[in-house]
């Protein structure tokens, strides 16, 4: 039988507009259908179709469990892997049946428009695959170790940015007083703009601007709003146009590291304007006692915005392998 027609049989409808607010019971479904394909109970012709055409058979060496949150490790989702490279998610196991990765980023409510708060269960699976699938196997550099993001905590705030009826970005904040990580008792400073995505179809439409807008409009009474460290050339980029566009907001905007002290804290306008500057490269000169001195120059010219960045606390949660990121053997 073609499971790919099973996931068609709610006309219209996608995961996310359907999924319930359990993922306890999402979980024990998913262990059950392990389980039936494990005992080999399950009838033998069963495949799934892939939009290539592509037909993969549903067996338990197919299919694996992925922890959806970070510090939740219970919680858990069933997904298919393509057989040519079982680390790559082609499609999910949700409400009895299986949906393409495509199909869980979709949505039937004309009400999801721009950006959203994630609030339900279907929307956090829907962060999951963007973070994880889409960005962290299909859309990146696979290369860059840094830009790879660990799954996100169940209390992560969020926003899923929906366009034309699809997932296709999201952004996620540090709240001011929130903790820094499970390991330390220090908590962030000031609320700070900490992960962000847009998928590679729809950049360079001002979709990373708009995010970076919402989020200081999110917190107009603060006096002071982090970026994680560290910012990406591709993210400057954005805070470059987006300072332009906006100039109310440079003395405002700084890259942190945890908690966000002033030691640690560098003003992104700032740093914009020496990216751009003639300076020579002083990172790549071994006397660094030149370069420490020539940054406390520029800072104290440019009022002192700038101050000295030590190390900060906690783990970037950017530097991690496919285990920590939430890659469950069966």
């Amino acid at each position: 039988m073609e499971a790919a027609a099973a996931a068609r049989g709610a006309a219209d409808l996608y995961p996310v507009d359907i999924l319930e607010d359990d993922p306890e019971g999402h979980r024990e479904a998913a262990l059950a259908y392990y389980a039936s394909l494990r005992a080999g109970v399950r009838p033998s012709a069963e495949v799934f179709s892939l939009p290539t055409g592509e037909q993969v058979k549903l067996e338990a060496s197919s299919v694996c469990f992925c922890t959806v949150h970070r510090d939740e490790p219970q919680q858990k989702i069933l997904v298919l892997v393509n057989p040519q490279d079982t680390k790559t998610v082609v499609a999910v196991y949700i409400k009895e049946s299986w949906w393409t990765t495509e199909d869980v980023l979709r949505t039937s409510d004309p009400a999801r428009e721009g950006l959203m708060k994630v609030q339900s269960f279907g929307e956090r699976i829907v962060l999951f695959i963007l973070n994880v699938v889409i960005f962290g196997r299909l859309e990146r550099n696979l290369d860059d170790d840094a830009m790879f993001f660990l799954p996100h905590s169940v209390k992560e705030q969020a926003k899923i940015l929906w366009r034309d009826g699809a997932a296709v970005g999201f952004y996620t904040t540090k709240m001011k007083g929130s903790l820094c990580g499970s390991g330390t008792g220090a908590c962030y400073l000031l609320p700070v703009f900490d992960t962000v995505f847009v998928r590679r179809r729809c950049r360079r439409q001002g979709l990373g601007m708009a995010m970076l807008r919402d989020f200081c409009e999110a917190f107009r009474d603060e006096e002071a709003l982090g970026l994680s460290c560290p910012v990406s050339p591709a993210m400057y980029q954005v805070c470059r146009k987006f300072l332009l566009a906006w100039p109310e907001e440079r003395g405002r905007l700084w890259e942190v590291e945890p908690p966000g002290a002033w030691g640690q804290r560098g003003n992104i306008w700032l740093k914009v304007q020496l990216q751009r500057s003639s300076l020579p490269d002083w990172s790549k000169r071994k006397n660094t006692t030149d370069w420490q001195g020539t940054c406390r120059r520029l800072r104290w010219r440019n009022n002192n915005l700038l101050r000295l960045r030590t190390s900060g606390l906690g783990v970037n949660e950017r530097a991690c392998g496919l285990c920590a990121a939430g890659w469950d053997p069966v």
